[in-house]
């Protein structure tokens, strides 16, 4: 077990600017449906790197000038492979990943990306057993993460 409780402490320790992603303690990976159109590849991406953004807000580094003194906002210090995978393995993952505490999970779902009402949504959800994930993300100790991922390919 993590000395960590929970991906939030454990991005909030490890903070580190000024080493390799690949030496990081912990590990930001998303999964996505490789058999999804590139747009709702792309929708379901960055909307879970907004709710990463807003679960784990020390994944951002700082600020940054270019030489010219224009700033740019933090990007992720840690990185985040996007990978391929079925949806029987998206579901299967997130199962996982969901029982563990020291992980964060979210996801993106069909249903989520065909609704056009937030309230809605939510109110279908609620009501709903079988869902069709088309990406999550997962945050956490890297062995664990990598033990979740393992033999996953990069999303081409």
């Amino acid at each position: 077990m993590s000395a960590f409780s929970t991906p939030s402490e454990l991005v909030t320790e490890e903070l580190r600017t000024d080493q390799s992603t690949r030496q990081t303690r912990i590990k930001w990976v998303m999964v996505v449906d490789a058999e999804l159109p590139a747009g709702l590849i792309a929708n379901a991406t960055a909307c879970l790197g907004a709710v990463i953004g807003r679960a784990l807000p020390n994944v951002l580094g700082p600020d940054t000038k270019d030489g010219s003194g224009s700033v740019h906002p933090g990007l992720p210090w840690l990185g985040c492979p996007i990978l391929a995978a079925d949806a029987a393995a998206l579901t299967r993952i997130r199962a996982k990943a969901e029982d563990r505490p020291d992980i964060f999970v979210a996801d993106m779902s069909e249903l989520a990306q065909t609704s056009r009402v937030y309230d809605e949504y939510q109110d279908t959800l609620a009501g709903t057993e079988d869902i069709r994930y088309r990406a999550i993300t997962i945050a956490g100790p890297r062995n664990r993460i990598d033990k979740l991922v393992g033999g996953l390919p990069l999303l081409r």
